[in-house]
């Protein structure tokens, strides 16, 4: 192996590197982020698919409301899957 194959193979690797894990790593950040900024009034969705109204956070606990029946549900913050007007997507600089 000469040192020409040896180079192209370490730029392949660092292709992979910054096209696979670094943008994958700045999603994860970023859905992270809107988890710990999530405040009551809040519009959320979870991972199950239920939709509600943010009323209380209290540590890694969120208590919702769903429906008209204002049912109050508590979820870890993991379960947060989105919140209204947030796009996951890391922005371009």
């Amino acid at each position: 192996m000469d040192y020409t194959q040896l180079i192209i193979l370490i730029a392949a690797c660092a292709v992979l590197y910054f096209v696979m894990i670094r943008s994958d790593k700045k999603k994860k950040n970023a859905i992270t982020q809107m988890r710990n900024e999530i405040a009551p009034g809040d519009e959320i969705t979870t991972i199950g698919g239920m939709v509600g109204k943010v009323c209380a956070v209290d540590g890694e606990l969120v208590t919702f409301e769903t429906g008209e029946d204002r049912v109050r549900i508590q979820i870890q913050k993991w379960g947060i899957s989105s919140k209204a007007g947030f796009d996951p997507k890391p922005k371009k600089k």
